[in-house]
């Protein structure tokens, strides 16, 4: 696979994300909303940092079963339930995402919703990757 991420000069500079991601392979893998749920499908951690390193962890994982790594991913989208949380805590959230992603950051958004499927969730991922 081949990616390449654009951030035009005249958007403003990326802080954990890329504006585009062109991307050029033979599979396309399609991620679930991962959130911290651990293998007995219980939702493990009480603040938003570790429910977001659990559920990133979880999308991982599911992305490496499917044959791909963090660099594959194109897209993910942060599903938060307080998008004012998840800025109080960007920086932290920002150095959990390099040590378990790296650098090579996807095309992102993060959307504010009610609530998640399970109540105690505060955030869940989702997203797509290719693959050559």
């Amino acid at each position: 696979m081949t990616t390449e991420r654009v951030n035009p000069p005249e958007l403003s500079p990326p802080t954990g994300f890329s504006h585009a991601v062109v991307a050029a392979g033979s599979r396309v893998v399609f991620l679930a909303g991962q959130t911290a749920l651990d293998g007995d499908g219980k939702v493990v951690g009480d603040t938003l940092p570790e429910q977001f390193e659990r559920a990133l962890g979880n999308l991982l994982t599911a992305l490496r079963a499917a044959g791909g790594t963090p660099a594959d991913l194109a897209r993910v989208t942060v599903y938060a339930t307080d998008v004012a949380a998840y800025r109080e805590h960007a920086g932290q959230l920002g150095r959990l995402w390099r040590d378990a992603a790296g650098r090579d950051y996807p095309a992102m958004a993060v959307v504010e919703v009610v609530r998640l499927w399970d109540r105690q969730a505060l955030v869940e991922l989702d997203g797509f990757a290719v693959l050559p």
